[in-house]
């Protein structure tokens, strides 16, 4: 599961909510008091003729499942004490908050941005703003002034919920500074000691929620693009569409009531989230566990101490897990399923997951814009270590075209276009950058290159910005990667382009080798990629070993910062 939001490609304008473009033949519409288009009505008909979107929300979610099991025990939050709540608890806890905002003059449409670790509170203050029809703006743990400043501004944000502090940042200075200059931030509600803020812990008052929350058609929250142009597009997921998205994911993954999810990665990403994640889990009436660091030494006593089922990763945390299963003092045996995605998830290192963890591995591909897809829990092990899955639903529309947009050879890779019941329409009050990032009629250029097998599966190449342009000739990072992951002595690697004068571009393999490794030259790499029987023009130009790669918040690699500092590199 990756997050998307890149310009694509220059092509024929959408319609907008501002106008901008010329007309279309399913021109995009929007819904009233709406900063982004949606889908046409004959769309929308169709998607709920088939039962897709059915009129919930995630406030009336909640509430029919504490009604259905009231006891059942929703969440745990096992730092740095063990706490628990029942769905009862959890839906009533919602309702007092909930109703704490409205009396601070929070409303529907309000947005408020939130960002809180992976704690009891960042539940709470979720479903408090569903309730009452206020957005969440998701920033994640690492966002700092930049970001958060500009979420705040641009969403016109009336709120701000932060811990105290995290990771050893104290984020209400943050909050002052940002507060200072959003004239729209009234409040700021920190989970711990407040400081000149409001403590959350305050907020809550006994007295029913306001009455008239959203419709199921609305947005419910804006979720952040991991696009490379700038600060990220904001995502605008309706209640019927993302709702349709995890009852698609828990019928794939098996989630039911008995599940245990272990929430790893960022609790406001949306891997973690919807895939099938945290909502999904609860939307199936199972139980949440939220894991405050994602390191083995954390993770793995959760695992055996909660009797986890089921987790998600990206695949340099799954690397990470890999290495330290086989020595690990816990018992993981409860551990059934770990969906891995995020971004191209290597077949050398999926072959190891299973070995190491004794659980089965489901590959997950797909974007916070919408389309997502999962190898199956009755794929043969070929089909799982080496596709990335196929579309959670039968109306998930693919497209799969060259550079000039005209539809590729059946199994040859292309862009990947996409549209669909949970895939967006356009960006939150982004009407230019939608221009580009979507088609005519609607399709969502994702950004990624992808192929289709026989059976409908995609095998991700990687990001078109990713590949290398060597004298003309396309280098596709992830096949080198795969091949230098094959190397016994090799833990990780990331491949990106280096600036040439001569060639345009030369690759540039960063590679960190396994503990306890003897040391390896550059060319030992080279010749390992050699040997593997490849084109020479896809053998690194460049190898350099180093200790870690830097890491997005969610914990992907950040190719962005690597090719930033590939720009001098001679060997």
């Amino acid at each position: 599961m990756s997050e998307r939001g890149e310009e694509t490609g220059k092509h024929a304008p959408v319609v907008t909510p501002s106008g901008e473009g010329g007309p279309a033949s399913e021109a995009l519409a929007t819904t009233p008091g709406a900063d982004a288009p949606t889908w046409p009505p004959e769309f929308a008909e169709r998607y709920r003729a088939a039962g897709h979107w059915r009129g919930e929300t995630f406030g009336r979610m909640l509430r029919e499942r504490a009604a259905a099991h009231p006891d059942r025990i929703a969440l745990v939050d096992p730092a740095p004490e063990r706490r628990t709540w029942t769905y009862r608890e959890l839906d009533e806890r919602a309702d007092r908050l909930a109703a704490g905002f409205a009396a601070r003059g929070i409303g529907r449409g309000d947005r408020v941005v939130l960002q809180l670790p992976n704690v009891g509170e960042f539940v709470e203050v979720v479903f408090a703003l569903f309730r009452i029809g206020a957005l969440p703006v998701y920033a994640l743990p690492a966002h700092r002034d930049t970001e958060i400043g500009y979420f705040c501004s641009f969403t016109e944000a009336v709120a701000y919920v932060i811990p105290d502090r995290h990771a050893g940042f104290d984020h209400r200075a943050l909050a002052a500074r940002v507060r200072e200059r959003t004239p729209t931030l009234r409040h700021v509600f920190v989970a711990g000691d407040p400081g000149v803020h409001t403590a959350l812990a305050d907020v809550p008052v006994d007295a029913d929620p306001p009455e008239g929350g959203p419709e199921p058609h609305e947005p419910a929250f804006l979720q952040l693009s991991g696009g490379t142009t700038g600060v990220p597009k904001l995502i605008p997921r309706t209640h019927d569409d993302y709702i349709y998205s995890l009852r698609g994911s828990n019928e794939i993954c098996g989630v039911g009531a008995d599940t245990r999810f272990l929430v790893v990665l960022p609790a406001a990403h949306n891997f973690p989230m919807s895939s099938p994640g945290w909502l999904g889990t609860l939307y199936a009436g199972g139980t949440v566990v939220l894991c405050p660091r994602p390191d083995p030494e954390t993770a793995f006593p959760l695992i055996e101490r909660e009797r986890i089922t089921m987790t998600g990763l990206v695949p340099p945390l799954a690397l990470v897990w890999t290495e330290a299963g086989p020595a690990a003092r816990q018992d993981l045996s409860s551990l059934e399923l770990v969906l891995v995605g995020g971004a191209k998830y290597g077949e050398e290192a999926a072959r190891r997951l299973t070995p190491a963890l004794g659980c089965r591995l489901m590959q997950v591909f797909g974007m916070a814009e919408g389309l997502v897809n999962y190898t199956r829990l009755d794929d043969d092990e070929e089909t799982v270590v080496t596709t990335q899955g196929r579309p959670i639903s039968p109306d998930d529309e693919i497209r799969i075209v060259d550079d000039a947009g005209n539809a590729v050879a059946e199994g040859e890779f292309g862009h990947l276009l996409t549209r669909g019941p949970y895939t967006i329409r356009g960006y939150w009050r982004a009407p230019a950058h939608n221009a580009t990032a979507f088609t005519e009629d609607g399709f969502y250029r994702t950004g990624d290159i992808v192929r289709r097998t026989p059976t409908g599966h995609l095998v991700v190449e990687g990001r078109a910005k990713d590949q290398i342009n060597r004298g003309g000739e396309k280098v596709a990072p992830t096949e080198i990667e795969n091949i230098i992951l094959a190397h016994p002595s090799v833990h990780d690697v990331s491949v990106v382009a280096v600036a040439d004068e001569y060639l345009g571009e030369r690759s540039l393999a960063y590679v960190i080798l396994r503990a306890g490794a003897e040391p390896l030259k550059p060319a030992a790499i080279k010749r390992f990629v050699r040997e593997r029987g490849v084109a020479a023009y896809k053998v690194p130009d460049l190898v350099e070993f180093v200790g870690a790669f830097p890491h997005t918040g969610v914990g992907k690699v950040s190719k962005n910062r690597l090719r930033s500092t590939a720009v001098t590199h001679e060997q």
